[in-house]
């Protein structure tokens, strides 16, 4: 079943109000601005902000129940995160391996790495780390069997092993569990890191990872059901989701649109919005931070440390890739850490030109809930925490929901999702028109049904032309 072409919130399932019953009463108070919602993990979870599940068949107590992710969606077209990669080391069945040792029949779920013949320096100089240290993590049974088991980010996520049936068992009991109760979009986590192949990166091996995608996805269509990879690297890989009747993600366009805006400078937009992928899913925040290497070969290398120098004076220091070999050089940096708010220097004008660029996108737009209310960096949870990310996972209770709905940009954001949710030419075809480098002209076409969007990139002026369904005749509005 298609998911219907209307705006997402991506959310935490306790950061609107504090649990998934506050959440729900705050979606409702949205409207039809919004006609999806991507759920982040609900599940038991013992690190990673809830990207360790202990168990993708849980609600964690703190959160709700099944009943609250059900009544959630009733509503909205639910995506939810697969995470395919790993599992708690709480999980029961890395406790069952700890007490029985190989004897344990979940044993062949998890990647024991002596087990693939000589590893070499040169071997391990070649894998896509995400920690300091080689990513394997010793552990002696109860039974005394040992082994070291693959762990590419924390030491309490435990790599599955997608050589053994039993990883796809698990895989496709989790999707036809969450099916069952509503969820029509899986994102698939981490997916680019299940490839272990020594003698390469063991990240996105091709033609490995397509194989193990197709599978998830003809898994979940039986069950009713679509996928969004989750991959930062090279806009490439998303070209290549995108023709596998998978959704890629667009991460290219948040870099694209703060360097189109705070340079004034359309044409490396321009040439990305002619050729990219129809059927992505558009984001310019999440709750990761601005991603780097989706933009790298789509703006020159100088527009790109231009941006980093920018944006670096309003966020958190930046996250790096792990291999880097000069922590210096623009390929170093991995994400920003900053609210897109703060990015474009909380000028609402800019932001809301920002929006309508991307509702304009081909694709369906998601929008995160801190976007969604023009929030600021939280450097207060940054200081407490000392996760960078957190500059952009504020938590609002309800009071602080609802006067922050109260502020103008947020007020014109709403009635720019609206306006995008309910004209139907969006469901028709993608039309880039001619314009000068410092503007942007983008429409919608469907039979009689036309809209246009033109941004001055100087002035960061969002105006809208649209027939009206009813009468025909042409109305404008500034966003």
């Amino acid at each position: 079943m298609a998911l219907r072409n209307q705006i997402q919130l991506i959310s935490y399932a306790d950061r609107l109000g504090g649990d998934l019953k506050t959440l729900n009463k705050a979606l409702q108070e949205l409207g039809d601005a919004i006609g999806g919602l991507h759920l982040l993990p609900f599940y038991p979870s013992n690190a990673d902000a809830g990207f360790s599940p202990l168990t993708h068949k849980e609600v964690d107590p703190r959160f709700g129940d099944w009943t609250d992710i059900e009544r959630l969606a009733e509503r909205y077209d639910l995506c939810v995160d697969l995470t395919v990669n790993h599992i708690a080391d709480e999980s029961e069945q890395f406790l069952d391996f700890l007490a029985n040792g190989f004897a344990s029949e979940h044993a062949d779920l998890f990647v024991h790495v002596d087990r693939m013949g000589e590893i070499t320096s040169d071997d391990l100089a070649k894998i896509h780390i995400r920690k300091e240290k080689e990513p394997f993590r010793q552990v002696v049974c109860d039974n005394g069997d040992s082994s070291r088991v693959w762990c590419t980010f924390t030491e309490r996520q435990i790599d599955l092993n997608w050589e053994s049936p039993q990883t796809y068992a698990l895989m496709e009991d989790y999707i036809r569990f969450l099916t069952e109760r509503g969820v029509r979009l899986f994102r698939l986590d981490a997916f680019g890191y299940t490839t272990k192949r020594i003698g390469t990166s063991c990240f996105l091996v091709e033609p490995d990872v397509y194989t193990m995608l197709g599978w998830v996805r003809n898994t979940a269509a039986r069950h009713g059901a679509g996928v969004l990879p989750e991959v930062h690297d090279h806009s490439s890989y998303q070209y290549a989701i995108g023709a596998r009747d998978m959704h890629p993600y667009g991460f290219a366009l948040p870099p694209l649109l703060l360097y189109s805006l705070l340079d004034a400078n359309s044409v490396h937009l321009k040439h990305w919005l002619r050729n990219c992928p129809r059927n992505m899913i558009t984001v310019l925040d999440t709750h990761d931070g601005i991603c780097i290497p989706d933009v790298e070969g789509v703006l020159p290398e100088s527009c790109i440390a231009a941006l980093i120098d920018n944006i670096s004076a309003r966020s958190a220091d930046p996250i790096l890739r792990r291999s880097a070999a000069n922590v210096h050089s623009v390929g170093a940096i991995y994400q920003l850490t900053c609210t897109f708010y703060d990015a474009l220097m909380r000028n609402d004008d800019a932001y809301i030109a920002a929006r309508a660029i991307q509702f304009f996108t081909p694709g369906i737009p998601q929008v995160y809930y801190v976007g969604l209310l023009a929030g600021c960096n939280d450097n207060e949870l940054l200081e407490q925490t000392g996760e960078a990310r957190d500059i952009n996972r504020h938590y609002y209770d309800l009071e602080e929901f609802h006067q922050a709905l109260q502020q103008p940009v947020v007020q014109r954001l709403l009635t720019l999702m609206r306006f995008r949710n309910s004209y139907p030419a969006f469901n028709g075809e993608f039309e880039l028109n001619f314009s000068n480098e410092f503007s942007v002209d983008m429409a919608w076409r469907d039979g009689s049904r036309y809209c246009r969007l033109f941004v001055d990139l100087n002035f960061k002026t969002a105006d809208i032309g649209y027939h009206d369904v009813k009468t025909g005749k042409l109305r404008h509005f500034r966003c």
